[in-house]
């Protein structure tokens, strides 16, 4: 069983045994509000995350991620949470253009 930990979201905690599915799915399957425009797949920047632990933890990214991370649109500790798949625990980050209005965030 692997564990999520969303810093800024009250440190909302998910586990999961299947790593089959995108952190994005996983979220959404805990219902977890988590911006995201063009449904998951790939085409957008919208469900950005940040890293603040176990990015050791990610497999590597995928084609789509590396096209924004060329762009200069996805720095190195950023993924899309529509692509990114984990192996172990991480910690991550709601940053500041993903946020919804209607849920409380902390620092």
């Amino acid at each position: 069983m692997v564990k999520i930990v969303i810093e800024n979201l009250a440190k909302k905690e998910v586990q999961t045994n299947d790593l089959s599915k995108s952190l994005l799915v996983t979220l959404q399957q805990h219902h977890i509000d988590w911006m995201h425009a063009c449904g998951g797949k790939g085409r957008c920047t919208t469900c950005k995350l940040v890293i603040t632990q176990g990015s050791e933890n990610f497999l590597q990214l995928t084609e789509a991620e590396t096209k924004y991370a060329l762009q200069g649109q996805l720095a190195s500790n950023e993924r899309l949470a529509c692509q990114a798949k984990i192996v172990g625990d991480v910690v991550i980050m709601v940053p500041e253009e993903g946020k919804l209005p209607h849920l409380t965030y902390n620092q």
